[in-house]
């Protein structure tokens, strides 16, 4: 596994961001952490977990199917329970990275795996200079990042030859839905009492992965999406 030395420089993202969280009811002791994706059922957030929870098993079920042994990133890996599931695969080293030093520590706190590191710090090009991965993993984060081209030109330079990113628990919209999108961010943050948090979330059009050999694995407006109750949310696989 990897030794990363610290601290990196604190931003203004991780006070903010976190003061969201708490007002949000997204703060979770140690004892809710260890049990997620599972909570109990009239938490106000159990149907969201209930999502994430089919959404984790698939891509569990996926990375196993490979049948070999993978280095793993998760980039925005948050409180770690995500991370935490994927060292569970048979010959995975899983390395969560998160700029939010709160849950980096609640994390590597509350999941002690051989196989399992968290890092405090931020993504780009020198975070892991020189080592490689076999998959890495955004979850419900690529939002956090202004440009989805920059952020996946630096996550391919970083896959080992057919490695694969994932982009999962993530709304993709159409081009023409992004400024309402953007409004609907505006007035949720605003109502909140943290309006400058607008300026830090970006809803991503689907045709900003045009030109990169991606793959959709969940397309929430099929109709098969209504069929069989996978979820609201994008899967996407993107290759060198």
């Amino acid at each position: 596994m990897l030794t990363k030395t610290q601290p990196i420089v604190k931003t203004d993202f991780e006070d903010l961001y976190l003061a969201v969280r708490k007002l949000e009811k997204r703060v979770y002791t140690d004892e809710q952490l260890r049990t997620l994706p599972d909570i109990a059922p009239l938490h106000v957030h159990a149907a969201e977990w209930d999502i994430r929870k089919r959404s984790s098993r698939r891509l569990i079920s996926y990375l196993r199917k490979k049948g070999r042994s993978l280095r793993i990133l998760e980039v925005g890996c948050g409180n770690g329970w995500l991370s935490a599931k994927l060292a569970e695969i048979a010959g995975a080293d899983v390395i969560g990275l998160d700029i939010n030093q709160a849950e980096i520590s609640q994390a590597s706190r509350v999941f002690v795996k051989d196989n399992l590191e968290f890092v405090y710090d931020v993504f780009n090009d020198d975070t892991f200079a020189d080592f490689k991965f076999d998959v890495i993993v955004f979850a419900a984060s690529i939002q956090y990042f202004p440009s989805v081209k920059s952020i996946m030109d630096q996550a391919l330079s970083m896959l080992n030859p057919d490695g694969e990113v994932h982009i999962m628990d993530t709304h993709f919209y159409k081009p023409e839905e992004v400024e309402r999108a953007n409004a609907r961010s505006r007035n949720y943050y605003n109502s909140l009492g943290f309006p400058e948090m607008a300026g830090q979330y970006f809803h991503h059009s689907i045709e900003e992965l045009s030109g990169m050999q991606h793959h959709i694995l969940l397309n929430p407006n099929s109709i098969m999406r209504l069929l069989d109750k996978r979820g609201p949310f994008h899967w996407i696989t993107i290759n060198q």
